[in-house]
């Protein structure tokens, strides 16, 4: 009897969940160790450095992303989800990214000071003008960062992106200390873009030839195209939020604004800024099988909610208390407005996750409707509650926030095949969660106002921890058994070793 041919292994299905959770955690630790000595440095920053300085540099970076991004063209985002990226096509990504990285260096020292008169200060236009050689070093480092994470490499990006910090963070210091005043946020962020670009090269083990494909360029654009769009809405909302505030409020405003947003970036960073690039590689690897995405993205969806809120939650309560102990002195307009957008970023705490499964999935067309209607709702809000402060502005930010997210339960509900009770249920648990911790939290400041501050933040803090675990596992408790089961899933996906690209990368 002829034997029969053994079928062709394929990939274990879990392993793709162990790398995913694997990068998810590794890119968690690496924004907590930058997080942890970013406190250090901020808490000196805010000692020397005036609201104007902050307010300054934030203005100036309105406007560079949306220059990062057409240095880009959205080919990263392309060469992550591609099937068979081969050396023609990433050449190609890479030289126009080069080329065009230089190019709108020189536009951007040349309109600086076009910017300046938007913003009505002459302190932004060198700034901006410095600042310009970031674009050169993030086009640079483009197609090595889309090769580290299409390959799931998480683990060599978060050490990279770790020691690019803490060295921009040393630096930023001792400029700071010696007097050199705004130009040491300058510094801070060209430290580490730079280093940021040099190690992605190292890392990719890749070299472009000397090649450029019109075809691959036109293929690539088509996609790119959208992503851009994406990201150019957002850096359009961003610059007018930023232009509204500071033409009604001053640039004074903007910074306390800016000091509160980066209190609840810092903990999004902490918590949730590794679903983008996880779930996009992740997503992409099983968009073939409708069932296991579904699946996939509901789980997911669920353990979102649970691991993320907690933080988000403690900030909502004790902000207070929490901005004069990082940010010094000075800063106590920015702690209210900091509680208010710590209860937006709990509304749209899926929102990473989504854009993850869009793009994972082909579809930033899709998702760029949606940031066009979000944007500009967020934009006529600013436009409206200005007159009456930031703390109306924040709310703004609030209202705007919970019809985001009963939007793009449809959407994704669309996407995926599924009704928009099945997307919604998750959050029942998730708002349960919140008001139950963000009482038990309250009280505990309550009933401790003699004690240190950070003595009551670390009290309030263990309130939140334990009935927030206590509510989901009453009321989800398979996230909670999901969520330990990917511990030890951990270990074993860090001493997984990931194939070597080829040669060809083909």
């Amino acid at each position: 009897m002829t034997k029969q041919p053994q079928p062709v292994p394929v990939q274990d299905p879990p392993s793709i969940g162990r790398q995913a959770a694997a990068g998810v955690m590794w890119l968690t630790i690496q924004k907590w160790a930058v997080r942890i000595t970013g406190f250090v440095t901020i808490a000196v920053l805010t000692r020397f450095l005036s609201p104007e300085d902050f307010g300054t540099v934030a203005a100036a970076s309105t406007v560079l992303p949306f220059f990062y991004l057409l240095a880009d063209l959205g080919f990263a985002a392309y060469i992550v989800q591609a099937d068979k990226p081969d050396r023609r096509m990433l050449s190609t990504g890479f030289w126009f990214s080069l080329v065009a990285g230089i190019l709108l260096t020189v536009v951007l020292v040349l309109s600086a000071p076009l910017v300046g008169l938007v913003f009505r200060s002459d302190q932004i236009v060198p700034v901006m003008q410095v600042l310009a050689l970031a674009v050169v070093f993030t086009a640079t480092a483009s197609v090595p960062m889309a090769l580290l994470r299409r390959e799931m490499r998480f683990r060599v990006i978060a050490v990279q992106a770790s020691i690019a910090a803490v060295a921009a963070q040393v630096v930023a210091i001792a400029m700071t200390v010696t007097g050199f005043g705004v130009w040491a946020l300058v510094g801070q962020t060209l430290t580490a873009l730079l280093l940021t670009a040099v190690l992605a090269w190292v890392a990719a083990r890749w070299r472009p030839s000397f090649v450029f494909s019109g075809s691959e360029f036109v293929m690539m654009a088509r996609f790119g195209s959208k992503v851009l769009a994406v990201e150019f809405v957002a850096m359009v909302r961003a610059w007018a939020e930023a232009a509204i505030i500071s033409g009604t409020l001053g640039l004074a405003a903007l910074g306390y604004l800016n000091i509160a947003q980066r209190l609840v970036q810092i903990v999004q960073d902490l918590t949730g800024a590794a679903l983008v690039p996880v779930s996009t590689v992740a997503f992409a690897k099983i968009r073939d099988s409708a069932d296991r995405l579904r699946s996939a993205y509901v789980r997911a969806l669920r353990m979102t909610y649970a691991a993320l809120s907690p933080v988000l939650v403690v900030v909502a309560v004790a902000a207070p208390l929490i901005i004069p102990i990082i940010f010094g002195d000075g800063w106590e307009q920015s702690a209210q407005v900091a509680q208010v957008l710590a209860l937006a970023g709990l509304m749209v705490v899926s929102a990473a996750l989504d854009h993850g499964l869009f793009y994972g999935l082909g579809k930033p067309g899709q998702w760029l409707v949606y940031a066009v209607i979000i944007d500009l709702c967020t934009v006529a809000a600013t436009a409206i509650t200005v007159q009456w402060g930031l703390h109306a502005v924040a709310y703004g930010f609030l209202v705007v926030a919970i019809f985001a997210t009963a939007g793009r339960w449809f959407l994704v509900a669309k996407l995926l095949r599924a009704s928009p009770r099945t997307l919604a249920g998750p959050f029942g648990f998730l708002a349960a969660a919140v008001l139950a911790s963000g009482g038990a939290g309250w009280l505990a400041l309550v009933l401790s106002p003699g004690l240190p501050p950070i003595l009551r933040i670390a009290l309030m803090g263990i309130a939140v921890l334990v009935v927030h675990l206590a509510v989901v596992r009453l009321l989800a408790r398979q996230v909670l058994d999901e969520l330990t089961g990917y511990l030890p899933r951990f270990r074993r996906a860090t001493r997984h070793r990931i194939p070597s690209p080829s040669k060809e990368r083909s």
